[in-house]
């Protein structure tokens, strides 16, 4: 059996059983495969990827696979494995997995360092935990590399800050960016999911609540639209002018979150930023008041300033801390902070990452056949690919569209005809 660190084998069946579930609703990458699995793009390639370990990723691993690809997969969230399905890639897929739903920090870079160890040609990134590790402790691997995906805002953010300042050394095609992943992945998978992981977690009511949004990106439109469908009063923090005159037009309350801190009953952080909610946010919430994160790094929410102000702590339900603080208050932590709609529920539907992942399975084939023409910077995913993918998504729900005639392309294409 190949090499592993997953926490049960006898998982596996179970894993199996709903890596074919969230199959059935990925039609887009089930289409890449066969073909993948006739031409063997990737054939001698060695990816390392560092992703959520959910039943959606195992579905990309095995196409990657079918494209001749060795590849190795690591967790990029200490609470985001799915083990059952960890075991299934193992046993089942003879897919390399290093993931422990709950590992310790120590464990969580152990194991980015064994999916390392696989000296590879491409990494697949969801935070760039994978580029971060190669670039400051194994700068050895940096010769063999071709180039490396990444799957999320934030370490799109993190990569884009690297190239700007000359140090990232190859480069990276930023799947986040293709408006087949963030227009529908951040925007329905994450509203969707947050409110899912919320609900696992706590069975409370949002009719009627106050929810507080802290950023109005895509997955706070997203998110704030879920709510609000849910009977919830929506608020939602920002920083950025634009965004905050957008959420006002669409129909949300928009305030300071040191003013929404007084009256919100949950608060959901979204920006890709830290400390969003601190020590003066927590002085001002009201008894019960649910704190939860869904975006990447558990930094967006202030944990230690809230443990300081706590006079004790307990784990009340899974997922779900109680902070006592002097006063009597009590104040409920998610998911220790970590993204709640994969730390307690299953993460996005495969409907949606149906489309993510076709992104990644193509661009990675992108980045190999183009090897010799990138420079080391952040790409984004061609136009080519990123339509050729909705254009797959609208067949596989029996969806047509219109096409343009030549006289309108040629209407477009021209400035002398006017009124």
């Amino acid at each position: 059996m190949v090499k592993h660190d997953v926490k049960d084998l006898k998982l596996a069946s179970k894993g199996r059983l709903r890596m074919e579930w969230s199959g059935r609703f990925m039609p887009v990458l089930n289409s890449i495969k066969a073909k993948f699995a006739k031409e063997k793009p990737l054939k001698g390639i060695r990816i390392a990827a560092c992703l959520h370990v959910t039943t959606e990723t195992g579905n990309l691993m095995e196409t990657l696979k079918q494209g001749g690809a060795d590849v190795r997969l690591t967790a990029s969230n200490p609470l985001s494995t799915q083990d059952d399905l960890a075991a299934a890639l193992v046993k089942f897929h003879n897919i390399p997995v290093f993931s422990i739903k709950g590992e310790d920090n120590a464990t969580y870079y152990r194991h980015i360092h064994s999916a390392l160890d696989h000296r590879p040609h491409i990494t697949m990134d969801d935070g760039a935990d994978l580029v971060t590790i190669i670039h400051t402790k194994r700068p050895e691997l940096l010769k063999g590399i071709i180039a490396g995906t990444e799957e999320t805002t934030t370490g799109v953010i993190r990569l884009k800050s690297m190239a700007r300042q000359g140090v990232l050394r190859y480069p990276i095609l930023a799947v986040n960016d293709a408006q087949t992943k963030h227009f529908f992945d951040n925007r329905y998978g994450t509203g969707q999911s947050t409110l899912d992981g919320i609900l696992r977690a706590t069975n409370v009511l949002l009719a009627g609540s106050n929810f507080v949004i802290a950023g109005y990106g895509w997955c706070g439109r997203g998110l704030a639209m879920r709510a609000q469908g849910a009977g919830a009063r929506v608020i939602v923090t920002e920083v950025n002018p634009l965004k905050a005159i957008e959420a006002v037009m669409d129909g949300y309350d928009v305030l300071p979150m040191a003013e929404a801190a007084k009256i919100g009953d949950v608060f959901v952080t979204v920006t890709g930023d830290k400390s969003v909610i601190g020590d003066a946010h927590f002085r001002k919430m009201k008894d019960g008041a649910i704190v939860a994160n869904s975006g990447h790094f558990n930094v967006e929410i202030d944990i230690p300033a809230l443990a300081k102000l706590a006079k004790s702590r307990k784990m009340i339900r899974e997922f779900v801390e109680e902070f006592t603080l002097a006063d009597g208050r009590k104040i409920f932590l998610l998911g220790e902070g970590r993204l709640i709609n994969l730390a307690a529920a299953e993460g996005h539907p495969a409907m949606v990452m149906d489309m993510s992942f076709a992104n990644q399975a193509l661009g990675v084939v992108h980045m190999v056949r183009n090897a010799k023409s990138f420079e080391n910077k952040v790409y984004s995913v061609p136009e080519e690919i990123d339509r050729d993918i909705a254009r797959m998504k609208l067949k596989t729900m029996r969806i047509k569209i219109d096409i343009l005639t030549e006289a309108q392309k040629k209407y477009l294409a021209e400035w002398q005809e006017g009124t």
